[in-house]
């Protein structure tokens, strides 16, 4: 290699804690970008990782309107078993950091004057029951204005929407089981047992329009929620977190170049190593429930 090419290769990221921490109380604009890692902890099954007779099937290709459209009764026992598993779990320590840093009373006394969003591509909405949690702990009211303190760009797993694609008939739906069809199937996946057999009419149904209801979260092919927002906040961004996940599913993957395209800095907080990691100017490995609290310092 010349010494020029050997002059313009770029430096390893640093885990100079002490260091992060001041470009943090500096930091003016700061965003977060959480992937599967982030409830890890929790006990959350990796996407690709349910578990059961799903070990089968490629998770990506459950994940389609395709999908739906061919086999709703199989797709709907494969939700019906994360919702069961979101259920169950428990925001864990890098949850509750992170929504204690959303609050701007608890952030400026890290990072003043700075405001925060925390981007989720997660759907087992821990990280809202997490600031839910914390507002409610710290006795401050939830606010209704101001910037959000979180977008789920993938959506929410206990959400339900009609399959007309109508997205106004989207509803919250937390109830366990979504249906009486699905009551224990999850109890099959975990022992590998075969697939029940489920009528179509018995799966759940937009209660506006009679339509079958799909799961009201993004699958590939479909566009993310909340993109022009994000866009705004990734490009006006000083300091981009990202944490939990390896950075190969766009577009969340391509959020951190787009800090550093603008001036920005980022800091990557991984269990192990990942493609992301030549995008960080800051990289901590380790349990990110370990390694997180200690780096934002609430």
């Amino acid at each position: 290699m010349s010494s020029r090419a050997g002059a313009l290769r770029r430096a390893e990221p640093s885990t100079d804690m002490e260091a992060f921490q001041s470009l943090l109380r500096s930091s003016k604009r700061i965003i977060a970008v959480a992937g599967a890692g982030l409830s890890a902890a929790s006990g959350i099954p990796t996407f690709r990782g349910a578990g059961g007779m799903w070990r089968k099937y490629d998770a990506m290709s459950l994940a389609t309107p395709d999908a739906f459209d061919e086999d709703p009764v199989r797709v709907w026992q494969f939700y019906h078993y994360r919702r069961e598993k979101a259920r169950a779990a428990q925001p864990n320590a890098a949850h509750y950091t992170l929504a204690k840093f959303s609050i701007d009373s608890e952030r400026h006394k890290i990072a003043p004057e700075s405001t925060f969003t925390l981007v989720t591509q997660n759907v087992d909405g821990l990280s809202r029951r997490a600031l839910d949690e914390t507002y409610a702990s710290l006795g401050i009211p939830i606010p209704t204005t101001g910037p959000p303190e979180m977008l789920e760009m993938h959506g929410r797993i206990f959400d339900v929407k009609c399959s007309s694609d109508n997205d106004e008939h989207t509803v919250y739906d937390p109830s366990s089981p979504i249906c009486e069809a699905l009551r224990g199937t999850e109890e099959l996946v975990e022992a590998g047992s075969t697939e029940p057999v489920i009528l179509e009419g018995a799966l759940p149904h937009c209660a506006t329009c009679g339509e079958l209801a799909r799961p009201g979260v993004v699958w590939f092919g479909e566009m993310p929620l909340h993109l022009d927002e994000i866009d705004d906040l990734v490009k006006s961004a000083d300091l981009c977190i990202v944490v939990g996940t390896s950075s190969t599913v766009y577009p969340a993957a391509s959020y951190a170049s787009t800090v550093r395209k603008h001036g920005g800095k980022v800091a990557v907080f991984n269990l192990e190593h990942s493609t992301g990691d030549d995008k960080a100017d800051f990289l901590f490995l380790g349990p990110c429930e370990n390694t997180l609290p200690k780096a934002l310092g609430v």
